[in-house]
């Protein structure tokens, strides 16, 4: 999960980023500080140069980032070639975090992207569609100094992001001049109000730019916090970086400890959100939400899988079968993680009993288990045996696949005893879908909770999001991770309902 914090964070940054124009001889170098509760956390560079008719533009982050007491940095790079006038041509992109580097490339012809993603020295190649429409940074230059600042001034942006393979709608809102602070100097810039959407959520960032059209501080939301970048020169920004502890600051109180969870049949959590942006969780075969008085109702309810449901799956429905495909995260079609597979289920034909052997042999199959790694694919984590419940999560979701069982990547929260000097939280947390008998089942093999709860999935996982696993599943963690507060709890208990009561502190 923790990867998904980092993408939403070089996700804000790139959509911050306003640089002015070069002229024709001339390669420009920005320096930004990324900054969170005052201290400086990170940095980021752009780059502008002039090769021929050629346009390079080379966009770095780096940010350091706590993790449960580890701290551990992240970067990305980005570079885009495109023609003079805008015309895109070529990207490349990595990131890199705990040792382990990912790398997309692509180059654009006749409406196409010849793309190659290379993970762990194991290269990809592949043809997509180039998204209609789509500016990469020079791009998007020309259009924002053609319609300058005038206050009031409208318009609309279609940007690329090599990551998603995927176009993302901007509006542009022009606002009045005012005096801003920067690091000290008060300068007075011109309000850019920037809203993008992503898988349905709307993400503003506000930036102040001077004349030139270059950005000298941006403000953007994260998961009940803001990340702000301001221009400084290169000697602050290459400080040394503080720390701050993204899962402490991202951890739920509970208005009540939960005791005994594998007694419970459900957990009805009254859930109030906590920023001005409307809160939307996902509904499913576990978790029925329903909206309240300001509050969002909860219910996650524990489910029997049912049985004599044979695998692999032969169904049409087209979203179950998406389920099935290999992904550049979950390679179920990778040999390893179908050998893998094949001895985890072993000579069961039941579905359900296949997916519960999948759980466990994960549980035992992952021998490191620690916070270390950044965030790995399945391939990855079947050769290096570590990881948290991330790594859990693809290799599970990638052996269902691998042989026949549709599976997919959950993301939430979920309760536990203890957790970073917490007591009695709900914390970010990954595991799975398996579909059995037309219905979602959670599997987690991921023991982090076995005083309460044993091995696998119970009413204390809340979930915010489903995918593959791929980022753009996840974007909406910048609205619903950190972003509410659990009110009130109802607890109703296997076949005892006299004991079901509303829990407050």
């Amino acid at each position: 999960m923790f990867r998904q914090i980092i993408h939403n964070s070089f996700l804000l940054m790139t959509l911050c980023f306003w640089v002015p124009l070069a002229s024709a001889a001339e390669t420009e170098t920005d320096y930004m500080a990324i900054m969170m509760q005052g201290q400086k956390i990170g940095h980021a560079t752009h780059t502008r140069s002039l090769e021929g008719s050629h346009v390079i533009t080379t966009e770095e982050f780096s940010m350091t980032l706590g993790r449960g007491g580890q701290a551990v940095t992240v970067s990305s790079r980005e570079m885009y070639i495109e023609t003079s006038d805008g015309k895109p041509l070529s990207f490349e992109m990595s990131m890199k975090a705990s040792g382990v580097e990912q790398k997309t490339s692509g180059t654009i012809q006749d409406g196409k992207i010849l793309l190659s993603r290379q993970v762990m020295g194991t290269t990809q190649n592949s043809v997509v569609d180039w998204p209609a429409e789509a500016r990469m940074p020079e791009g998007m230059q020309l259009v924002q100094k053609q319609k300058g600042l005038a206050p009031g001034t409208q318009y609309e942006l279609t940007t690329f992001r090599p990551d998603m393979l995927m176009s993302i709608q901007t509006k542009v809102l022009v606002g009045d001049k005012q005096k801003v602070d920067l690091l000290g100097r008060v300068p007075e810039l011109t309000e850019v109000k920037q809203i993008s959407r992503v898988q349905g959520q709307e993400i503003t960032v506000t930036s102040y730019v001077d004349d030139n059209f270059k950005t000298l501080k941006s403000i953007a939301p994260m998961m009940g916090m803001t990340l702000e970048f301001v221009v400084c020169d290169k000697d602050f920004a290459l400080q040394k970086d503080n720390v701050i502890d993204f899962l402490e600051k991202l951890s739920i109180p509970s208005p009540v400890q939960l005791i005994n969870l594998n007694t419970v049949e459900s957990i009805v959590y009254e859930i109030k959100p906590t920023t001005e942006q409307t809160l939307m969780l996902p509904s499913s075969s576990h978790q029925i939400v329903q909206p309240g008085d300001g509050s969002l109702l909860v219910t996650v309810q524990r489910l029997i899988p049912a049985e004599n449901v044979t695998f692999p799956y032969e169904g049409k429905d087209p979203n179950i079968l998406d389920a099935l495909k290999p992904t550049e995260i979950l390679q179920s079609d990778n040999k390893e993680i179908i050998d893998l597979a094949r001895h985890a289920v072993g000579g069961t034909t039941d579905t359900a009993k296949a997916v519960k052997q999948i759980e466990s042999f994960v549980a035992g199959y992952i021998q490191k288990k620690d916070l270390s790694v950044g965030y790995a694919s399945a391939a990855e984590v079947a050769q290096s045996r570590q990881g948290d419940c991330s790594e859990h999560a693809v290799l599970t979701a990638a052996m269902c696949r691998a042989v026949g069982i549709p599976a997919r990547i959950v993301c939430g929260v979920l309760y536990v005893d203890s957790f970073v000097n917490r007591k009695s939280i709900f914390g970010g947390h990954m595991w799975v879908e398996a579909y059995i008998g037309n219905q979602w089942i959670g599997v987690d093999a991921t023991p982090v909770n076995q005083t309460n709860a044993g091995l696998g999935f119970g009413p204390g996982h809340i979930a915010l999001a489903h995918g593959d696993g791929s980022p753009k599943d996840f974007f909406n963690l910048v609205n619903t991770l950190g972003c509410f507060k659990i009110e009130k709890l109802t607890v109703h208990k296997a076949n005892n309902p006299k004991e079901d009561k509303p829990q407050t502190p």
